[in-house]
């Protein structure tokens, strides 16, 4: 479909869905059962492009990998000895988790490669990582705007202290942590400045202590990885992605429904979960288990929050927020311009055709609520613009979504999902 017209709905609904795997998880849990000793299965993965990204390169590098019951569990027999293939062009599309947990492993276990994207990749930053690998013994590149291709020219590293910024992306340090079990000598990492996305940092180092490697931290300021270390393989199952839930916890939040979200609740490792926080403090009912949560919509209010550990649901909130009573401001974000697209500067532009009014800042995003009105909404090629601005259409008559197909990256079925959740199956 070159477009979508979002259904309206009309009635409060009353439903539940599971939604797919995280992507977040999937990735790294490919990448340490990929450097495992032995066979692993990954349940519960999800498919989409970065993950399908993710097993090709994997796939490319000699890993063997093999799709079980539809592609939902996922068969590795890690290299643990590192024994990879090399000489290779990693092509990594926009997959920003791929090409900087890759670029971090492949680094330390050593090896001739390059890793290269799309043009939007080729905008995003590197060089922070690049230079901490390099100051590992690493002997890797990047081009001269500090982005990729990087090319790793095969020296190993043998450990040390590091040192890195954390106020740009978290997967940085997560590609750093990931690796570095498999430097020649124990790994202090250091973080120069603030450390955005905190529990995406706590996430990796449950993943890899669930493949048997523990990390120490000071605050999350410093972190230790003994090393040499090898990974063990395991049977893993991988939660739903939180992100994805937030669209529908934003549905129930903005149609006044009950919506539950299976298969995520307090136990969860992934902190986007704290999106249904913020919806409590807009005046939604949250119920939690431990395996779940159920959101009520009620009337909603404007809230000023503080949006770094959850940058990912920063859209979500923003079009929650064309539906509440007083201004919203979102708080703490700047690292979210270097995402797929430039998202405070599009969110702008977008939930300024539905007739909000809008404040840009560097780090932040004002929102004031006014009369809505029916708009075709520019996606940029990124898949949570396309998801959370249709959460809006179901309000708001006539919102048409260009180019929905990106939302392949992260959650191939979404429109689907959508439909079923709110009783269009046969649509």
């Amino acid at each position: 479909m070159n477009s979508y017209t979002v259904p309206t709905l009309t009635t409060r609904i009353h439903a539940s869905i599971r939604p797919p795997g995280s992507k977040s998880i999937t990735n790294r849990a490919l990448l340490c059962a990929a450097m495992a000793n032995g066979k692993s299965i990954l349940n519960g993965c999800l498919r989409s492009d970065d993950t399908r990204v993710m097993l090709a390169a994997l796939s490319q590098l000699g890993v063997t990998v093999e799709e079980l019951s539809g592609g939902e569990s996922i068969y590795i027999e890690g290299q643990g000895d590192g024994d990879l293939q090399s000489d290779l062009l990693i092509q990594v599309e926009n997959s920003g988790t791929t090409i900087r947990f890759l670029t971090g492993a492949l680094s330390v276990l050593g090896g001739t490669f390059t890793l290269d994207g799309i043009s939007r990749m080729r905008e995003r930053p590197i060089i922070h990582l690049v230079n901490a690998l390099k100051s590992m013994g690493c002997d890797i590149s990047c081009a001269a705007n500090g982005c990729p291709p990087v090319k790793i020219n095969g020296a190993r590293s043998q450990g040390g202290d590091v040192s890195i910024r954390g106020d740009l992306s978290s997967q940085y340090l997560s590609g750093l942590l990931m690796a570095s079990p498999r430097a020649g000598s124990p790994v202090t990492i250091s973080i120069d400045g603030p450390l955005v996305s905190v529990p995406y940092v706590q996430m990796t180092m449950d993943v890899m202590n669930a493949f048997g490697v523990a990390v120490s931290h000071e605050r999350f300021e410093r972190f230790k990885v003994a090393a040499p270390l090898e990974y063990e393989a395991i049977d893993y199952d991988v939660e739903p992605d939180a992100s994805a839930a937030s669209y529908f916890l934003a549905l129930a939040a903005v149609t006044g429904s009950t919506i539950t979200i299976e298969g995520l609740g307090r136990k969860s490792i992934q902190g986007d979960i704290r999106f249904a926080d913020v919806l409590q403090t807009m005046g939604c009912e949250v119920q939690w288990t431990d395996s779940s949560v159920t959101i009520t919509g009620h009337d909603l209010v404007g809230v000023d929050v503080d949006m770094n550990d959850i940058s990912d649901t920063v859209q979500t909130l923003a079009v929650t927020a064309l539906f509440a009573s007083g201004k919203t401001t979102i708080r703490n974000v700047a690292h979210i311009r270097h995402k797929e697209t430039d998202r405070l500067s599009a969110l702008a532009n977008e939930l300024r055709k539905l007739g909000a009014t809008i404040l840009e800042m560097d780090d932040a995003l004002e929102i004031t609520p006014g009369p809505l009105s029916p708009a075709s909404i520019s996606t940029y090629d990124d898949h949570r613009m396309a998801m959370s601005f249709a959460i809006a259409g179901l309000r708001i008559p006539r919102v048409e979504i260009e180019n929905p197909g990106c939302c392949e990256k992260t959650y191939p079925h979404f429109f689907e999902d959508l439909h079923r959740v709110i009783g269009l199956e046969d649509e």
